[in-house]
């Protein structure tokens, strides 16, 4: 079912969908978690602890780089050393972007973070005292196994050079639906896809039911066979060999990490999802306080004191880069986000930033229903926004009036409501549109000849031919048959009613009032026409007072 936000714009939608985004999952040999562990599992590779020191550690390590390094070399595929703080995903887009890949491991990005090193203590007599992670985490080489997948597309395996070889793998939810929308079994789902987001598709629903796999039971099962596919014969061999695996029981355990669930609201005009995101930002960044906020996403309290310190708790509104504003909702490691994807659709985005914030929910079996928990965050989050009103969204006709038109293939000019001439045109286009046979250039002019008045100057018929091509260029007017006659169309003449009686009924009377210091005290017996105009006065100071304007 969809939520009350989208059906409300359903009208300016070509459609919608949910899909599980960005996916990192840990993988980590269990029963290594403190020193007692590491140091049997270190005896079941080796038999002893005589080799348990820092430089055979350290000797690991580099055995492990140079074993990539030169099957690397061997097999022509590219080592990058990056820089700190370069951001990997970009160089290996670029890469994807310049180069044909095939399936398996295409590129390896080396970059240093910190990580789980352990560190060996002996005492004077060369025994064993004391095993431990150095704190802080000191600075080490991470590996970035970048791998083509026929069902997830691009993956990457991150994983550390130091024993007992930790990693990440990180996945997308949107390459997956992709790989599979082409693979459907029944027929192949047609879409254009442009950058993180499907923007058009010949089979929504299916392309629907296809991420809805992401938030079944069957997920689990999914990821984990992608992660046990790659991570052995890929990555784990250059540091420990078939063998080795064997003889110490080298097993990973996998539990998620980080998530991404998003929604996606593929407008018509990318002009209607601007007013709709600008609408959006303008009314409820100031009304999402902490109470609200922290509804929004399922809790029943207010983070205590310590963690309300330690955390992030705020709505904030980014401008990351030109003509891109992200509204973020900050909820210790919980973040929802609302900003525009490409040119007309508009993304919802909830993220769990680290697993530890949910109770029961690290474990990679609970991971259909952290997606379940989060696109309720989702639902809650767009239940706040439903605050604009759709009749607030308008089309492009005004801006489109001064534009060129098009009669057949004739090209005509467009229309400038400011101009005296065009209006009256409209007013006697109006008032001629319940001629039952419609009317005639003629007719037109004689009626324009009326609302002008003798004392202007004459409007002949052929001026009134060359305008009503123009109004037929924006569709305002139809000619009837192989006639010389014309009538109003409904949306024109919709459009016409609405742009001659605003401007002269309403906006010139509040700007001439809003101009003007009353000067006399208001009548007793005021008409009810001078009542409506008080109060759409008054009302219109409000609206610029919660707008910010100075009028």
């Amino acid at each position: 079912m969809a939520d009350a936000f989208t059906n409300r714009y359903e009208e300016f939608l070509d459609g919608s969908y949910d899909c599980v985004d960005r996916i990192v999952i840990n993988a980590y040999l269990p029963g290594v978690g403190g020193g007692g562990g590491f140091r049997n599992w270190w005896r079941s590779l080796y038999g002893s602890d005589d080799k348990l020191d820092k430089e055979h550690l350290m000797r690991m390590a580099g055995r492990f780089s140079r074993r990539l390094r030169a099957w690397a070399q061997a097999n022509d595929i590219r080592v990058i050393d990056c820089d700190r703080g370069e951001k990997k995903h970009l160089t290996a887009e670029e890469y994807l972007a310049e180069h044909k890949v095939g399936r398996g491991l295409f590129l390896v990005l080396v970059g240093r973070a910190p990580g789980p090193v352990w560190e060996v203590h002996k005492t004077r007599e060369g025994k064993i005292g004391d095993i431990g992670r150095k704190e802080p985490w000191p600075y080490v080489n991470h590996y970035y196994f970048h791998i083509w997948d026929e069902d997830w597309g691009h993956v990457t395996i991150r994983m550390c050079g130091h024993p007992p070889f930790p990693a990440q793998i990180i996945l997308n939810g949107h390459e997956y639906v992709a790989c599979q929308a082409r693979k459907n079994a029944g027929e192949p789902i047609e879409f254009i896809k442009e950058d993180n987001c499907f923007v058009h598709s010949s089979n929504p629903a299916g392309l629907q039911k296809v991420a809805d796999t992401l938030r079944s039971d069957d997920a689990t099962g999914l990821l984990k066979q992608i992660c046990e596919r790659w991570i052995y014969t890929t990555c784990l061999c250059f540091a420990l060999d078939s063998e080795e695996r064997e003889r110490c029981g080298f097993r990973y355990e996998y539990s998620s990490f980080q998530m991404e669930y998003s929604r996606n609201l593929q407008f018509r005009s990318g002009g209607q999802m601007e007013q709709v995101f600008q609408s959006l930002i303008d009314r409820t960044r100031a009304s999402l306080d902490l109470d609200k906020v922290k509804t929004i996403f399922g809790y029943q309290r207010r983070p205590w004191k310590k963690k309300f310190r330690e955390g992030r708790y705020e709505a904030i509104v980014e401008k990351p880069e030109y003509g891109l504003t992200v509204v973020k909702v900050h909820y210790g490691k919980l973040t929802l986000k609302i900003y525009t994807k490409g040119e007309c659709v508009l993304r919802i985005e909830a993220i769990i930033h680290n697993t530890k914030e949910w109770p029961h929910s690290r474990p990679l079996k609970s991971f259909p229903w952290v997606a379940e928990r989060m696109r309720g965050m989702v639902d809650r989050f767009l239940e706040a926004l439903h605050a604009i009103d759709a009749c607030f969204i308008a089309d492009d006709t005004l801006e489109q009036l001064p534009e060129p038109g098009l009669v057949g293939q004739t090209k005509v000019g467009g229309i400038d409501c400011n101009k005296l001439r065009i209006r009256t045109v409209m007013h006697a286009v109006v008032a001629l549109s319940t001629a039952p046979q419609g009317f005639t250039a003629s007719d037109l002019a004689a009626k324009v000849g009326a609302l002008y008045g003798p004392s202007a100057k004459p409007y002949q018929p052929r001026q009134a031919a060359y305008d009503l091509k123009k109004l037929r260029g924006k569709k305002f007017v139809s000619k009837i048959g192989n006639s010389r006659r014309y009538q109003a169309t409904p949306e024109g003449l919709k459009a016409m009613t609405a742009l001659t009686v605003l401007r002269d009924k309403v906006l010139t009377p509040l700007l001439a009032a809003s101009c003007h210091a009353k000067l006399s005290p208001e009548p007793e017996n005021s008409v009810p026409l001078d009542q409506h105009y008080e109060n759409v006065r008054c009302g219109m100071r409000g609206l610029f007072r919660a707008l910010g304007i100075a009028a």
